[in-house]
């Protein structure tokens, strides 16, 4: 036996996703989340898993993990002291930034302030020039003295940033040697590996940020590593990229800005794993889970990346999956602002005490406590019925706002339900409308614990017409862990005017990309046959402020060979074209990065399979009521989805549970299970 487990940790929940290579099983489990102590839950709820299916622990030969804990750490500032150390005269710079307002028209918020205190930036009398080229040299005295400035402060980590060493980052690496020569147990970050791109400002945020989380996020990685030894002593542990990829537990330590989006990052990939299955390229993703709504849009199953954004408010110079994030989940909390008017989000209840309907104390209104309001959530319990409601409770904490608004509670509760979706509906189109695409030509996947709850009323608005609800829905993080690949990328920057003369050199810097990915490869122990890479160039005119990503062709990390200046211009083109409506084909163009992605493919379950007969009509598991809308309930049958097969169609109204999710199919509606086991939902006109 050969088992593979995913695992993601959400805000409520955390999911685990197993699948054995020799006999094609799969099995789900999903366990309440331990803020306190993530890996409480994670060691916990893989010792149930392996307990309740006879699993062996030595049987797990590999665990992949979706972790927040970098995310979480940026967002509330639970990082460690951080030092930095820069060219002379660039102190300030992290404050400085690119002097433009958070938020155009409020000219009272202010960026948040620098995770390093001023008193701990220290600058250092070097100087390399746009060339590379060094114009003042790095000597012994002020290394020896910048050291001992990073000692005084105390700081637990250190990143240096100095200006142009994407360039040459020699100045960089000796002074990151002398660190750790001098104190072993700091934390040191080089902006020239963590990311070696041009823009000063964000490739000095990104190092700053990488080691403001590395003592956290390398503690939490090390110990559960280590816990993973007697809970799991064969499995090869993987985590989860922002760019939607594996790495191991070191780079994970030496790189943790990397898993800024790791959980929703393993979503993507599920979602587009759950696609190809029911033939859908096109889809507009839906996670909607404790905490938040992750949205994505994929076109042609490739969900595009973005190099540039912002986590928690800060600049990150890396590759992540592409996705607007707003705080809609089953634990935002109902409020009211001062201007009377009634809130969702983005306050959540979380996992601890979580919804009032949990019973674990939670005593505000929630987005979860609307739907057992409802009906729409079963009143019998979660996750099967293990874990126990509290109706009661739920409709306690909504009597405030009904009391408020002098309307009944479940008018209530569905005024609540309706902000919620209006949350998710301008995230979505903050993805689509806004950047080009008409939601009516996609498919809207929701997944996530509360993601088919919403899904019919999000896609009602947008007029999308088809829903796909996963095989687990609830899982499909977990589960798009366990179908990820390894992954790295790699870049090399360097402004370079696409002319004849440049071609060879640019070619050999592509080269000097392979053979990094290769080495990499090499000691991710990943086979030849296995071994894929891809290639995109920043490209754009002379004199453009911003690059265009230029796709290249090609995935043999052998011969990975530049086309001619022509084609390669003409690509570019084509990409102006279909970002901006045209090109201009007499203005030089220059490449500014060379982006080198390297995959290393894993086994992959296959697509889930059932023994029911199809044949046979299937029958309601009970019934119950349900509000559709806010004026009357209905008499509605409820199924369960273990008990439905590929052909099995449903007539709306109905409630579809399962362990990790519930699926609502509205009066009028038609539900069909297809040949991949996936829940295709055709909306009434």
């Amino acid at each position: 036996m050969a088992w593979m487990v995913g695992v993601d940790v959400g805000g409520t929940f955390t999911d685990f996703y197993a699948f054995d290579d020799q006999t094609k099983t799969t099995v789900v489990h999903k366990a309440p989340s331990t803020p306190s102590d993530l890996s409480e839950a994670i060691l916990g709820g893989l010792r149930t898993l392996l307990s309740d299916h006879n699993v062996p622990v030595e049987a797990v030969t590999r665990l992949a993990h979706g972790t927040t804990v970098g995310t979480n750490a940026l967002i509330q500032r639970r990082g460690r002291d951080v030092a930095v150390i820069t060219t002379d005269g660039f102190r300030d710079l992290l404050e400085i930034g690119r002097q433009v307002r958070p938020r155009m028209y409020d000219m009272q918020l202010d960026y948040p302030a620098p995770l390093a205190k001023r008193k701990h930036r220290f600058e250092i009398y070097e100087r390399i020039d746009a060339k590379g080229r060094v114009l003042r040299e790095l000597t012994d005295e002020a290394v020896a003295g910048a050291v001992e400035q990073v000692r005084a402060s105390g700081a637990e980590s250190c990143a240096v940033c100095l200006l142009f060493s994407f360039l040459n980052p020699e100045h960089e690496r000796r002074i990151g040697a002398a660190l750790i020569e001098a104190m072993p147990e700091l934390f040191v970050s080089l902006s020239s590996d963590v990311q070696p791109e041009f823009r000063e400002y964000e490739r000095f945020s990104t190092a700053v940020l990488n080691a403001y989380l590395q003592p956290t996020v390398a503690k939490y990685v090390v110990q559960l590593g280590e816990a993973l030894k007697s809970d799991a002593p064969r499995a090869v542990v993987g985590i989860n990229q922002s760019s939607g990829g594996l790495m191991s537990i070191e780079r994970t330590r030496n790189y943790p800005i990397r898993t800024a989006l790791s959980g929703p990052a393993a979503g993507v990939v599920g979602a587009i794993y759950a696609a190809r299955l029911s033939e859908r390229p096109d889809i507009i993703t839906l996670d909607m889970g404790g905490t938040s709504a992750d949205i994505c849009l994929i076109r042609n199953f490739a969900v595009s990346s973005s190099v540039g954004r912002k986590v928690a408010g800060f600049p990150i110079r890396l590759p992540m999956v592409d996705i607007n994030t707003v705080g809609a989940g089953g634990g935002s909390i109902a409020w009211f602002e001062r201007d009377g008017l009634l809130k969702v989000g983005p306050a959540s209840a979380g996992a601890d005490p979580g919804p009032a309907g949990y019973g674990r104390g939670g005593d505000q209104p929630t987005v979860s406590d609307a739907n057992f309001i409802l009906g729409r959530l079963s009143p019998d319990g979660l996750l099967g019925g293990a874990m126990p409601v509290d109706l009661n409770a739920a409709r306690q904490v909504f009597q405030p706002i009904a009391k408020r608004l002098d309307i009944a509670i479940e008018r209530a509760a569905h005024g609540v339900l309706a902000i919620v979706v209006a949350n998710m509906i301008r995230a979505i189109r903050a993805v689509s409308v806004e950047r080009g695409h008409d939601p009516r030509d996609f498919t809207l996947m929701p997944f996530g614990g509360a993601g088919a709850l919403h899904a019919t009323e999000v896609a009602r608005e947008l007029d999308i017409r088809e829903i796909l609800v996963p095989y687990s829905p609830g899982i499909l993080c977990a589960q798009g862990l366990v179908v990820s690949d390894l992954k790295e990328d790699f870049v090399s920057s360097g402004r370079t005017k696409v002319v004849d003369a440049n071609l060879q050199g640019i070619q050999a810097r592509i080269d000097a990309l392979c053979t990094e990915a290769t080495a990499w490869a090499f000691s991710e122990k990943i086979s030849n046959d296995r071994h894929t890479v891809t290639l995109s160039l920043d490209m754009r005119y002379v004199g453009q402020n911003f690059e265009l990503g230029v796709p290249m062709d090609g995935d043999n990390p052998a011969s990975l060979l530049l086309p001619r200046t022509k084609d390669l211009k003409s690509l570019f083109f084509e990409a102006h074209d279909m970002n901006y409506g045209y090109h201009n084909p007499n203005d030089p163009v220059e490449i500014v990065n060379m982006r080198l992605t390297a995959r290393g493919r894993l086994d992959r379950p296959p697509a889930p399979q059932t023994s029911i007969d199809a044949s046979i009509e299937p029958l309601a598991n009970s019934r119950r009521r349900v509000w559709f809308n806010p004026d009357e309930s209905e008499e509605t049958p409820v199924y369960l989805r273990d008990a439905l097969s590929t052909g099995h169609v449903i007539h709306g109204p109905a409630v579809i549970d399962q362990l990790d999710a519930t699926t609502l199919v509205f009066p009028g509606d038609k539900a069909m299970i297809d040949a991949g086991l996936n829940l295709l939902v055709e909306l009434a006109s």
